[in-house]
């Protein structure tokens, strides 16, 4: 019984060594900041377990925001690198708030699967208690890597927002993983299986308007992700393709884009 005792320990530690390396390849951090230049913005903080989520809050110039964007960017850099992609919609009246999880930009901390999923639902419950936030439609939108918790949340609290965005999102961590990896295919999947996926979060949101963007010239993550996570994702829902690559619709098509998005509120 001891060295069955044994085994079994040395199985555990060997499952979460390997779930930790597994995080490590997802999540690419950086804390260096570019300058934000010609938005307004103010930073925001929320303290989980001992570390600390940071954010910013972009206003748009009008009195009162068309609705407001929870924008979860994708796994390298962290919120300023993704500026390029929400000034379009402060622009144009969208009030913005991008997220930094742990290790991302001011945050501390690391980023793991686990850690994301729960202080994504915290931050949501927070942000949206917000006297310039809870008055306003809500729009949950994830780029990339950010797709996973975007999914997640909107399953989660779909009665409370008017839409989601899923921009160049992999399928699920298991999918693009494979993608990689092909020949650990099956042992990826096995691994991540617990972990929550898109491709299956957006068979739980019918009644919300949902727009996914697509490049069947997306060099990072296979347009047959994206059709799949179109073809799983209940009604209301919208495929919208440009040609450019990864997260690149704002650069090609900025107005049809914009109006894609307005007609999740409408």
């Amino acid at each position: 019984m001891k060295a069955k005792a044994v085994i079994t320990f040395l199985c555990i530690i060997l499952i979460q060594f390997f779930q930790a390396q597994i995080d490590d390849k997802f999540y690419q951090p950086s804390k260096e900041l570019k300058p934000i230049e010609s938005l307004k913005y103010e930073e925001i903080a929320l303290p989980v377990e001992k570390d600390t989520i940071t954010a910013i809050v972009l206003k748009p110039n009008s009195a009162k925001p068309k609705a407001t964007i929870l924008f979860f960017h994708g796994a390298g850099g962290n919120v300023s690198t993704y500026i390029f992609m929400i000034k379009p919609l402060v622009d144009n009246g969208f009030q913005v708030v991008m997220v930094d999880f742990r290790g991302y930009g001011k945050s501390t901390g690391t980023p793991t699967h686990i850690n994301i999923a729960e202080d994504g639902q915290k931050f949501f419950d927070f942000v949206t208690k917000r006297k310039d936030v809870k008055n306003t439609k809500i729009i949950i939108y994830g780029a990339s890597l950010g797709s996973q918790i975007s999914a997640h949340l909107a399953r989660a609290n779909k009665d409370k927002i008017s839409g989601l965005v899923i921009d160049g999102g992999m399928s699920s961590f298991a999918d693009i993983a494979a993608v990689f990896a092909p020949q650990f295919k099956d042992a990826l999947a096995e691994m991540l299986s617990s972990v929550y996926a898109a491709k299956e979060d957006v068979k739980y949101t019918e009644g919300l308007p949902k727009l996914f963007v697509y490049s069947k010239n997306d060099k990072t993550i296979p347009f047959s992700q994206g059709e799949e996570l179109y073809k799983n994702a209940s009604e209301p829902k919208q495929f919208f393709e440009f040609s450019f690559d990864h997260l690149e619709a704002v650069n090609e098509k900025p107005a049809e884009l914009l109006k894609a998005i307005e007609g999740l509120i409408k």
